[in-house]
Formats: C-alpha cells, sequence, structure tokens
C-alpha cells in the first residue's frame, strides 16, 4: 500500500500571479511608453521655448479675428469680415463637398468598371482593362492638372458648349439648372429623410414577422405613405415652391442655375476617375471571390444575369469588397487635400492662406490633422458598422 506523498504548496512570488516574464513585459512597456512620452515632452518644450524667443504667441484666440481673405467658391455663405473659425467652416464644407459626391460617384463608376471586366463582350472588357491601368498608373496630381487645364481650354461663356438644353460647358464651370434651396425646403427633404429610416425599421420588423410565421406582408403602403404622403404633405403645408432656375447667359458670365467652378469641377472629376480605377479591381476581385457554384446554380434556374449580379453575387462578394473600399475612402477623402494645387480653397487652403495671414502654423497644421481625423474616423466607423452588418455569422 502506497501513499502519496503531499507535495508542497506552490511557491508565490512577491508580486502575487506576475511572475518574472511577466515583471519582464511590463518593464518593457513601461520603458517604451516613457521614452514616447520623454520624446513628445521634449518636442513640446523645445517648441514653446522658440515660439517664446521669437515672441510668437499660441493658442487658437484668433479664430475670433476678422478673417479678411475672399473664398470664390464656396457651399456656404462668406465674406471677408467674417471670422477665421467661420472661414475653416466654409472649408471643411468645401472639403466634405468633394468627398461625399466623389465617394458616390466614384463607386457607382468603379463598380460598374469592375463589372465591365468580367463581361463576356471582349471590346467592353478590354476597355474596361485600359480604363482601369491608365488611370491607376498616373499619379494623381498629374491627372488633376491635366483636368484643369482642359477646364482652362474650354471656350469663353458666350460660345459654351450645350450638350443639353439648360446645361453649359465653359471655361466659367459646369452650369446646371438647379431648384432654389432654403429652410422650406430642407424641411421637406428632413422629413423625406426621416420617412426613409422609419420605413427601413419598418421594413426589417415586416421581415422578422414573416420569418416567424411565413406570412408575407406587404411593405408597399408604408413607403408610399413615409416617403412620398408625408414630404408632400409638408410640402403643401409649409407652400414650398419647386420652381426650377434656368442658368442663362447675361453679357459675359452665366446667371441662376448651379455653377460647378472649374476648380472644383476638375477637382471632382480626377479624384472620381482616379479612384474608380481602383475600386472596379476591388469589385472585380470581390465577385471572382463567388464560389462559381453560385452561378452554376443560378443559371441552372434561368436567372437573368442582372438578377443574378444583384441578388446572388454581389451581396457575397459585399465581404470581399467592403474591407479594402473603404481605403479607398478614405484615400479619396485625403487626396482632395490636393485641391491647393489648382486653387480649390478647401480646408487646407484656407489653414495655409491662415498661417501666411496669422503665423499661427502650429494651430493651423493642428486644425487641418484634427479635420480630416474627424472625417476619416467617422468613414471607417459608418464602414466597420456596415462590414459587421454584412459578415457571416457562425452557428
Amino acid at each position: 500500500m502506497t501513499t502519496d506523498t503531499p507535495r508542497p504548496p506552490p511557491r508565490r512570488s512577491l508580486f502575487g500571479a506576475w511572475g518574472p516574464r511577466e515583471l519582464k513585459d511590463l518593464f518593457w512597456q513601461v520603458l517604451v511608453v516613457g521614452i514616447a512620452v520623454g520624446v513628445v515632452a521634449f518636442l513640446w518644450s523645445n517648441t514653446v521655448t522658440n515660439l517664446s524667443a521669437r515672441r510668437i504667441t499660441t493658442g487658437f484666440a484668433f479664430l475670433g479675428r476678422e478673417a479678411g481673405m475672399p473664398i470664390a467658391d464656396s457651399l456656404l455663405a462668406y465674406s471677408p469680415r467674417d471670422t477665421y473659425l467661420w472661414a475653416f467652416v466654409v472649408g471643411i464644407a468645401n472639403t466634405l463637398r468633394v468627398a461625399v459626391i466623389g465617394i458616390v460617384l466614384a463607386t457607382i463608376l468603379g463598380t460598374l468598371v469592375g463589372i465591365s471586366r468580367l463581361s463576356a463582350n471582349w471590346l467592353l472588357s478590354r476597355l474596361a482593362a485600359v480604363y482601369v491601368e491608365t488611370l491607376r498608373d498616373i499619379p494623381l496630381l498629374l491627372q488633376l492638372l491635366f483636368w484643369y487645364v482642359l477646364m482652362q481650354a474650354l471656350p469663353a461663356a458666350r460660345a459654351a458648349w450645350r450638350p443639353v438644353e439648360g446645361v453649359f460647358l465653359s471655361n466659367r464651370g459646369l452650369i446646371l439648372p438647379a431648384i432654389p434651396f432654403g429652410p422650406p425646403q430642407l424641411w421637406v427633404l428632413g422629413t423625406a429623410a426621416f420617412g426613409l429610416v422609419a420605413f427601413y425599421v419598418i421594413r426589417r420588423w415586416l421581415i422578422a414577422q414573416q420569418m416567424r410565421d411565413g406570412r408575407p406582408r406587404p411593405a408597399w403602403p408604408f413607403a408610399l405613405g413615409l416617403v412620398v404622403a408625408l414630404p408632400a404633405a409638408v410640402s403643401l403645408v409649409l407652400g414650398v415652391s419647386w420652381t426650377i432656375e434656368w442658368p442663362e447667359l447675361r453679357g459675359f458670365n452665366f446667371v441662376g442655375g448651379l455653377t460647378l467652378a472649374p476648380e472644383y469641377f476638375a477637382l471632382l472629376i480626377a479624384l472620381v476617375t482616379y479612384t474608380s480605377a481602383f475600386i472596379a479591381e476591388i469589385v472585380r476581385s470581390g465577385i471572382q471571390s463567388v464560389p462559381r457554384g453560385q452561378w452554376d446554380a443560378a443559371n441552372a434556374l434561368g436567372l437573368r444575369r442582372s438578377f443574378m449580379l444583384r441578388q446572388i453575387i454581389l451581396p457575397q462578394a459585399l465581404r470581399v469588397i467592403v474591407p479594402p473600399m473603404t481605403s479607398q475612402y478614405l484615400n479619396l477623402t485625403k487626396n482632395s487635400s490636393l485641391a491647393v494645387a489648382i486653387g480649390y480653397q478647401d480646408v487646407v487652403s484656407v489653414a495655409n492662406t491662415t498661417l501666411n495671414q496669422t503665423g499661427q502654423a502650429i494651430e493651423a497644421i493642428a486644425l487641418i490633422m484634427a479635420v480630416f481625423l474627424t472625417i476619416s474616423l467617422s468613414i471607417s466607423f459608418f464602414m466597420n458598422w456596415f462590414n459587421a452588418r454584412i459578415a457571416l455569422v457562425e452557428r
């Protein structure tokens, strides 16, 4: 008969669960963080000392002073008598004006080109390949300058091209018919946006009910009421006018309508075409990642190719497309800072002018960094949320 000898209790470290390996890892982490903090403190102290020696004031008090700078093409109302703070707000609005519209147009164009690369039509697929390989191999700045020079070479306003009735293209930019917007129109658009959100929630609830009991419930009455009838009722109550303002030539320039300045139009074209070439490759690779069996099964059912792409292939390809697409959206937003090369006054251009007038270099650059960081983080947050929504959930 053998008896088990009792084992001695494990030796406990002086630091509880922390062993030599954990203490070593902690030491190196504290050392790295301490070095980083020390470098930042040294740079900050050196900067403050040099600014004091040159009698350069620091802080953001200059934002309350009169800017005195002109901004030719602004989405918001602005005059040189406004403050630097409002000038920065106008610059941010101009940046968002390029980024948001550019992302939408680049996504549409890139998706079409990417699908065209997989087309059975030999000519269409070759043209799409040439488009992609040409545009993504030329630096964006050169493309931007090319489009800007091309806009300057267009005829004057009196000899403007008229591709469509009411649309003019000249060295003054692209002039389009427009609907004048004011607070009443914005109320109607806000109501329509609210109706879309409400319809999305109701539609998800109807789908959940159908999955529970198998009884389909039509969603179109809610769409008709929330998206069409409700905004129409608000428009009728407020007496909103939806007249179209047509541009016309008076003297040497156009009056009325919507004018896209040459700088803005050239920047938008360059960003959209350049980014769409990369998006096209992302879409093509995403579609090719879908197993061939999905195509064969859809063909066996006799489904149209457009229906297959829209309802079967692209929803599965989105799981591959969305992550690299996020990077392209961020690139387009950051590349909009090249607008300073052609004189379009975005937030970078406004900050540069502010820097030259006030000498507040650190503050101006910090504002630019904060603006682009905020916009980029917002895009990343939305795309990560969307990616999580479409991700496959393993059971």
